[in-house]
């Protein structure tokens, strides 16, 4: 066995990933990219900056590792077959996240560094594959595919404006709308 399996098994090892990563995916949602160093990550988790240090030598390698825990363990509301009631729950879903979730720190900071850094455009792609997921089969279920991406990104972006540009909730009626004029724009399937 190799010792980076060996360590991979080991639950001391495990335990202190999962605290650290835990501690850097609170950090990075509630304050934002700016805020995660490894002295606060150390702190809040509990460990010394040089085990910190150890695993994740980079704040980007905190902040890659943070991502990847959120996508991983981000779910979306099961669909019921219903596509109207469907994207509002998927799009209040969304909404949720970026207002209680404080989707909209980590997304910005991702945002503005993606342009500057490959591995930050992988993230940023990464999130947005993640977070449209259940969207787009809902939409795969339903409408041709050529209009997949375009109402995605209608969907999500008029959301995205509401929510964090405009600072108003994401409402039922609102949702109505926004599901209305998009799905007014494509084709449905015809098996």
């Amino acid at each position: 066995m190799t010792s980076e399996a060996a360590e991979v098994l080991d639950p001391r090892v495990a335990r202190t990933r999962r605290d650290v990563v835990g501690a850097t995916s609170a950090l990075l949602l509630e304050e934002g990219w700016d805020a995660v160093t490894h002295a606060e990550v150390a702190r809040r988790a509990g460990y010394s900056k040089a085990t910190v240090y150890a695993h994740w030598p980079t704040r980007l390698d905190l902040i890659r590792a943070s991502i990847d825990q959120i996508c991983d363990e981000a779910d979306h509301p099961a669909p019921t077959g219903d596509l109207r009631a469907d994207l509002r729950a998927a799009l209040a879903d969304f909404a949720d996240d970026l207002t209680r979730g404080h989707l909209d720190r980590l997304l910005a900071g991702v945002v503005e560094r993606a342009h500057n850094n490959e591995v930050v455009g992988r993230l940023r792609t990464r999130l947005y594959e993640t977070g449209t997921s259940g969207m787009r089969a809902i939409l795969a279920a339903h409408v041709e595919e050529r209009d997949i991406d375009p109402a995605l990104a209608l969907l999500t972006g008029a959301v995205l404006v509401r929510v964090t540009f405009e600072g108003s909730p994401a409402t039922t009626s609102f949702l109505d709308d926004l599901v209305a004029r998009v799905l007014a724009s494509t084709t449905p399937q015809t098996s």
